[in-house]
């Protein structure tokens, strides 16, 4: 009782300190990517928005004029974490750099996959985003139509990815016992396919879903590098 007692008194006093703090454009998005991180993009409402900011609905929109426009800077935050690539490096060194922040950005944001491509109205982070993937493709050789489906290529790719691990019902450390029950469906024998895979390969010692990607990202950059001229 006390212990609950004093978690109810931390988040008041929590409560007070987001509304002694000014608000801004900035953090009312900081707080939105926040609702969108603890309870996915549906939990995103104005209210919602609020609530975590510890003001009135109707002070939120002092500082954003609607849904579409915290949207859009949300996306923009996102695009924001992902480490760009530099012109400066090799191409392949600084496309898988980036392939591999996204990934990351996209695990700490899973809320973001559907949306990242879905704006009409990019943001500054956005465009650099962009901007500088391009330029470092160009900068590599590739035609401006081979950089078009070189970029289409990575991005479907690193996306459903990170949609695809997003997804997965077990972490690393879960996997046997996910696989489990499942094993239990197979012993019929009319899955042997599927049983030699998940007993020579998945439950095997040291296997992480994760090191599929960089396998994909190999072929994909290799396959690219021979399109060179």
């Amino acid at each position: 009782m006390p212990r609950a007692a004093a978690k109810t008194a931390q988040e008041r006093t929590q409560e007070r300190t987001r509304a002694r703090a000014p608000l801004s454009r900035e953090r009312v998005l900081r707080a939105a990517v926040a609702v969108a991180d603890a309870g996915g993009i549906s939990a995103l409402t104005i209210r919602s928005l609020a609530l975590e900011l510890g003001v009135k609905p109707m002070s939120v929109y002092h500082h954003v004029a609607h849904k579409d426009e915290i949207l859009d800077g949300i996306v923009d935050i996102v695009f924001s974490e992902i480490e760009l690539p530099s012109i400066e490096g090799g191409w392949l060194a600084q496309i898988r750099k980036r392939a591999d922040s996204a990934r990351q950005v996209l695990a700490r944001h899973p809320w973001a996959i559907g949306l990242l491509e879905t704006r009409t109205s990019p943001g500054p982070a956005t465009l650099r985003h962009h901007d500088a993937n391009i330029g470092v493709l160009r900068g590599a050789g590739f035609s401006v139509e081979m950089t078009a489906h070189a970029y289409a290529l990575i991005d479907s790719y690193v996306y459903g990815f990170a949609m695809q691990e997003a997804a997965l019902p077990f972490e690393h450390e879960t996997v046997a016992e996910v696989a489990a029950p499942m094993m239990e469906l197979f012993t019929t024998g009319e899955y042997p396919h599927l049983v030699e895979l998940t007993t020579e390969f998945v439950l095997q010692p040291g296997y992480d879903f994760g090191n599929e990607f960089e396998f994909g990202l190999d072929l994909i950059l290799d396959g690219l590098s021979r399109s060179l001229p």
